[in-house]
C-alpha cells in the first residue's frame, strides 16, 4: 500500500501559523478612538420639510465622509411632523460633527451638545 500524502516542511507550517495569527489579529475589534466623546446634534428643518427617506440618504453621506473628520455617526432619529432630526455621534469635539455634516450634505446642526451615556 503506497502513501500519497504530501509532507509539509516544518518551516512552511511555522509560516502558515504566523500568517494565521496575523489574519486573526487584523480581524480583531478595533479599540475605541482615543479622546472621542458622544454628541447629540439637532437639526430644526421645519414642519413638513423633512422625510425619513431624505434623512437616511443624508446619513449615508455622513458615513461616507466621517473618517475625514474623526467622527463616527452612530444613529439618528427623525420627527417628520416637526421637521426635527437628531443625530448621535462619537467625535473629538462639536466642531468636527458640524464640519462632517457640512461636507456631507451642507445641513449644519442648530445645536450640538456633548452627552454621557447612562448605564
Amino acid at each position: 500500500m503506497s502513501r500519497k500524502h504530501k509532507l509539509i516542511p516544518i518551516a512552511a507550517l511555522s509560516l502558515l501559523a504566523a500568517l494565521a495569527l496575523v489574519a486573526c489579529a487584523s480581524q480583531a475589534a478595533k479599540p475605541a478612538p482615543v479622546n472621542h466623546r458622544l454628541f447629540l446634534d439637532v437639526h430644526h428643518l421645519g414642519a413638513g420639510k423633512v422625510t425619513a427617506e431624505a434623512v437616511a440618504e443624508a446619513h449615508q453621506k455622513d458615513l461616507a465622509v466621517e473618517g475625514d473628520y474623526g467622527v463616527h455617526f452612530l444613529n439618528y432619529w427623525v420627527d417628520e411632523a416637526s421637521g426635527t432630526v437628531v443625530c448621535l455621534s462619537e467625535a473629538p469635539d462639536a466642531a468636527a460633527v458640524n464640519a462632517a455634516h457640512g461636507a456631507a450634505h451642507g445641513l449644519l446642526a442648530d445645536e450640538v451638545m456633548e452627552v454621557t451615556q447612562g448605564e
